[in-house]
């Protein structure tokens, strides 16, 4: 499918050579580049198109996973955690609105931000009612895109509170902030992530390659042994603010909050 893309001129698109489209940003970075890294999934069945908006979105501070069909999408959800869904309509082997139904009605449920050149109200209106949390047609300009996805990201989720107390210690996902006895901790974006994930799955073990995976995308190339140096500096931070021992190593299953 051919999309005709605007062209802007900050935070937006436009159509670079031999038809490439590319990520127009203006010589200071706009607001938005200063994102939360928060998990997304993005679900595009055009390389080019996924391609380009899986580097704005990563820009934009958010941490991205990719599908290029339905069925890996559905992997995808099955396997791991996600804040946010970028979802397509028109893909192959299971459409948009089969991802859509097929995503659990509670729990951990993602915010879905459907992304089609489907522009009839009637098309609108099904997504919607098969679960999607907003809608945004194609051609579109990239900040109203983050835009949307930060309205959505303000939005708690059904079943976990928006801050994750144990003790003292806070963990806040919207403003993304960690604080001991209300005194904030100097966290690096991956060590609040990895926190926050230890927190949200209290009493499971993660593998190194487990928190490489859901902290850095699927596809990264970072080693997992930087996961090491990662919780090394995590927990002399969190030492440092008295909560001495609260990251535990299981000897063969990874690192855990019990």
């Amino acid at each position: 499918m051919k999309l005709s893309m605007r062209q802007r001129t900050r935070g937006g698109w436009r159509r670079g050579g031999a038809g490439q489209l590319a990520l127009a940003v203006g010589p200071q970075a706009p607001d938005w580049l200063d994102s939360t890294r928060m998990k997304l999934l993005l679900v595009e069945d055009s390389e080019r198109l996924r391609g380009t908006l899986q580097h704005g979105l990563r820009g934009a501070g958010f941490t991205v996973d990719a599908a290029a069909d339905g069925i890996e999408a559905k992997g995808f959800l099955a396997g791991y955690d996600y804040d946010l869904v970028v979802l397509d309509l028109m893909l192959p082997r299971l459409d948009g609105l089969g991802v859509l139904r097929a995503l659990p009605a509670g729990g951990r449920r993602p915010r879905v931000l459907v992304l089609s050149a489907r522009d009839q109200v009637g098309d609108r209106i099904e997504a919607l009612n098969a679960g999607a949390d907003d809608y945004l047609v194609k051609p579109f300009a990239f900040d109203e895109l983050i835009a949307r996805l930060h309205a959505l990201a303000r939005r708690p989720l059904q079943a976990q509170p928006v801050v994750l107390t144990l003790g003292p210690l806070a963990w806040d996902p919207l403003a993304q902030r960690a604080t001991m006895d209300g005194q904030p901790l100097a966290l690096t974006p991956r060590e609040f992530a990895v926190l926050g994930l230890l927190l949200r799955h209290r009493g499971r073990a993660f593998t190194r390659q487990e928190i490489l995976e859901r902290t850095a995308g699927s596809d990264t190339e970072v080693s997992d042994r930087s996961v090491e140096v990662l919780v090394f500096g995590l927990r002399r931070k969190l030492d440092a603010a008295g909560l001495v021992g609260l990251i535990e190593t299981r000897r063969g299953a990874g690192y855990l909050i019990p």
